[in-house]
């Protein structure tokens, strides 16, 4: 009997997954608070969510340089331990490509007032 109840107590509670708890506790962005307005780095929590959660077309939605990002953290932890012949220079190369995506992704918001 008790066994019983117990099980029916779980199957009632609501599931929640790691990603639903990670997207309880952001981060608050200290720039939009003092200031008003997202910064170029603001949404890149949720896009890094999305990605997570297997979304890929919400999380460039959410921030378009999540995935370069990514890749050049990854490839940067890699290139440490094995030291390819040409991977400063591809991290340099792809690093200004993320920095250049991010900068019209702002450019991008500024010009449709998606800043608030």
């Amino acid at each position: 009997m008790l066994r019983e109840n117990l099980l029916v107590i779980l199957m009632a509670q609501p599931q929640h997954s790691f990603t639903d708890w990670l997207g309880n506790h952001l981060f608050s962005c200290p720039f939009k608070a003092h200031f008003g307005i997202d910064c170029p780095g603001c949404g890149l929590q949720r896009s890094f969510l999305a990605l997570l959660r297997g979304d890929l077309i919400a999380s460039f939605k959410f921030y378009p340089a999540t995935i370069p990002l990514l890749f050049v953290v990854l490839f940067t932890i890699v290139h440490l331990k094995v030291d390819f012949k040409f991977g400063a220079q591809l991290i340099k190369i792809v690093f200004a490509g993320v920095a250049v995506i991010i900068l019209i992704n702002y450019i991008y918001k500024i010009y449709t007032h998606q800043l608030i």
